[in-house]
């Protein structure tokens, strides 16, 4: 009987665990590029739906922004319900970034001002090249991705993987990174999958209790890396594919040393140790009466795996999580993406900045630095930028593939993670932001450059 109730509890932990690893981990080659199984899924989905997707994100945008308008009346009905609370109650600042993002999606939905030969703030708003892609280019594939992983996350979450696998790896972890173990689950779904899943995963985790303020900061900002997919996006847009295979090494190798730099020094360093949910955080010794490492992660796996209460509340969780990501992030992305590309796209600000990287690169040795140091900021706008300007302004190759390196290693642009950390409950600012993504652009020229001279 009692090998029975053990076998049971096996069965619990690996069948979930393993499915969330097929969705979420394999890479599998789709339609001639390499992704996940549940981008797969979202993206037909989304090819099913089509142009129901936009009208979808408008009425979720207004909706948060009236809703959270309203809250700030605290009426019993969003005070007294736990998800329209957590949903809706927001700061004042939040509210205003809310309605303005609703703002920006009808003018951008209506097309006012969109039309050819139009000029003006409002075309600036409604242009493809700021709200028209917010809206027609992240939003749509976001709502639907909330949706997917929101449902299928808990595969990951919430049946024992994480303390699995965060047993065996703290040693390695935590010494290199200043994280838990369980967090190399949120880097490989975000390296093999997508960033904004990896942003999901962590803002779970810290809400959880499972990382404290510290962690979940260097783990959003660290360790929600960009997928091979886009990479190779980013590669071909400099037609420079032949040298794939040393970019993605490179990619790999300036993202370790940063992941063990940044969190070292301010603001990842000021951060405390203090946890939303005490007694959730995984101790960092193996208690005596376990023989192995292995051991005690199955011990608390089989544990975790107890704690879960049936298929209803697992489904009625990942809508909660949906919910949350759909009302609190579409938002916020829709205003500050908007804002930060009519910046970029119709300013000189990030070309002015930009100069400040001037002498670093002339240093380097960076052929064309003048137009490369114009890339080095826009970046932390949107992270395909860069590869855009310097495919247009520069001939020389070694220029093309440095930019190309750094813009993925940057890893925070507002258009998508940095808007989706800012929107979610983890405790890291826009300023702070900023200064990770200094950091990050610094080290990776560093790395970069002396290795693009022995390439080229």
């Amino acid at each position: 009987m009692e090998n029975n109730k053990k076998s049971n509890r096996l069965v619990k932990f690996l069948v979930p665990s393993i499915v969330g690893i097929i969705l979420f981990m394999i890479p599998v080659k789709y339609d001639g590029s390499w992704t996940i199984f549940v981008k797969i899924i979202a993206d037909m989905i989304g090819s099913a739906l089509g142009g129901v997707l936009p009208i979808l994100c408008v009425i979720i945008v207004t909706v948060s922004a009236i809703m959270s308008l309203i809250s700030l009346g605290k009426p019993k009905f969003i005070t007294e319900h736990v998800v329209l609370k957590d949903t809706f109650s927001v700061s004042i600042v939040w509210v205003i970034v809310r309605i303005l993002g609703a703002v920006f999606i009808w003018l951008t939905f209506l097309e006012i001002g969109a039309g050819e030969g139009e000029t003006g703030i409002l075309h600036m708003i409604t242009d493809g090249g700021a709200g028209g892609f917010v809206l027609g280019d992240l939003l749509t594939v976001l709502v639907i991705i909330f949706l997917i992983a929101a449902l299928l996350l808990p595969l990951l979450l919430d049946f024992g993987l994480l303390e699995f696998v965060g047993a065996l790896l703290t040693r390695i972890m935590r010494p290199l990174f200043k994280i838990p173990g369980r967090a190399a689950v949120d880097c490989i779904t975000s390296w093999i999958g997508d960033g904004t899943l990896g942003v999901m995963l962590t803002c779970n985790q810290y809400e959880s209790g499972y990382y404290s303020t510290r962690e979940a900061s260097v783990i959003s900002t660290t360790f929600s890396a960009v997928s091979i997919t886009f990479s190779i996006v980013v590669l071909a847009q400099v037609d420079l594919m032949q040298y794939f295979g040393l970019y993605y090494l490179l990619i790999c190798l300036v993202g370790v040393i940063c992941a063990i730099i940044v969190p070292r020094i301010p603001p990842l360093s000021l951060k405390k140790d203090t946890y939303v949910v005490e007694g959730k955080a995984m101790p960092e010794t193996i208690p005596s009466q376990y023989k192995s490492t292995r051991e005690y992660g199955l011990d608390l796996a089989l544990k975790r795996t107890d704690e879960q209460k049936g298929i209803g509340h697992f489904f009625q969780n990942g809508m909660k999580n949906a919910v949350g990501m759909w009302f609190g992030v579409l938002p916020t992305v829709m205003a500050i993406g908007t804002v930060a590309l009519v910046l970029a796209n119709n300013t000189p600000i990030f070309e002015i900045l930009g100069k400040v990287f001037l002498p670093l690169l002339e240093v380097l040795q960076v052929p064309e630095a003048v137009e490369a140091s114009k890339t080095m900021i826009v970046g932390f706008i949107d992270m395909f930028t860069p590869s855009i300007i310097i495919a247009e302004s520069v001939t020389d190759a070694m220029t093309k593939f440095i930019v190309a390196v750094v813009s993925v290693t940057q890893l925070i642009y507002l258009s998508e993670v940095g808007g989706l950390i800012l929107a979610s409950k983890l405790p890291v600012r826009l300023w702070e932001l900023f200064l990770i993504f200094l950091e990050r652009t610094i080290i990776s020229l560093i790395i970069v450059c002396p290795i693009a001279h022995l390439i080229f």
